[in-house]
């Protein structure tokens, strides 16, 4: 008898491949058989629910600025694939149709055919505040999504976030289950080292990002979500806690995995999910490991 493989999660889509959070991203993902595709999302100045990691636009657009700040009209106008490099073929839709909103890629998944797991992550800080969860559970109801199940027709959703506000609002309206709380280890020295801030400011900010992960963890510790999502140098640093939430019965969704020893390490522990942005490869070490 085989044992039960990890489920692999296209982070941002495939996006080694593809420009993160685009079009051809996502559909390189649904071919590759990743068992589904994560997002990061954000409100738009007209309340869209839109694709992007960051909260600027300069990383992955030809854009500046926020991107609260800006109509989905005029997003609509940049170009969100071109400062990775790689050819789109046409069948993923020209460089003008790369920008995708939720209910764009709630399509894209539709129309896979199979079983596809989606996990919206809610970034924060937003000017909009809680509206942006406000928003995404509208807009997923609107389409006939069930709360109780977190299923809508061939996706099933699960939502995350590092803000612990942001999760509490959640599990007021989701089913524990589907809710993900995100943590990562911060080493106040390294990052007062860093920091271009100074001295002083850098080790607030440094301070202050500790102690989101420490209410993180105790979000995780108490078992009031169903998915602990740390990354993988968190997995390792922290092996104990680790096997108490497994042992306690939460799934563990770990990310970025896209280093092969990364992902041996992941199958060793047994975490049940796995995000990458290599959904081809992993998939493939996987099934290896697994028989």
């Amino acid at each position: 008898m085989t044992s039960p493989r990890p489920l692999v999660y296209a982070h941002r889509g495939a996006s080694a491949r593809f420009a993160e959070h685009t079009r051809a991203a996502y559909l390189q993902a649904l071919a590759d058989g990743a068992d589904g595709v994560e997002c990061d999302v954000h409100l738009t100045r007209d309340q869209h629910v839109v694709l992007i990691h960051d909260a600027n636009l300069d990383r992955t657009s030809t854009g500046t600025g926020p991107v609260a700040d800006r109509t989905l009209a005029t997003l609509r106008d940049l170009d969100f694939s071109s400062w990775k490099g790689a050819r789109i073929p046409d069948e993923y839709g020209a460089a003008s149709q790369q920008l995708l909103t939720l209910p764009e890629l709630l399509d894209l998944l539709s129309a896979a055919g199979r079983p596809v797991g989606l996990a919206i992550e809610l970034k924060h800080p937003s000017p909009y505040r809680l509206k942006l969860e406000e928003r995404v559970l509208g807009l997923l109801a609107a389409r006939g999504w069930d709360p109780e199940s977190s299923v809508l027709g061939n996706i099933t959703v699960s939502f995350m976030s590092f803000d612990t506000d942001a999760v509490e609002y959640l599990l007021e309206r989701v089913p524990a289950r589907h809710v993900c709380m995100l943590v990562d280890d911060v080493t106040v020295k390294e990052l007062r080292q860093a920091t271009a801030l100074g001295r002083f400011t850098g080790g607030a900010v440094a301070n202050v990002l500790k102690a989101t992960q420490q209410d993180a963890e105790a979000i995780l510790d108490a078992g009031h979500v169903g998915i602990a999502g740390p990354g993988v140098s968190y997995v390792r640093e922290n092996p104990n806690r680790v096997r108490a939430w497994l042992a306690a019965g939460l799934r563990l969704r770990v990310w970025t995995v896209d280093d092969p020893a990364d992902v041996g390490h992941c199958l060793a522990v047994g975490v049940q999910e796995i995000t990458t942005n290599r959904p081809a490869e992993v998939l493939a070490q996987v099934a290896a490991a697994v028989g």
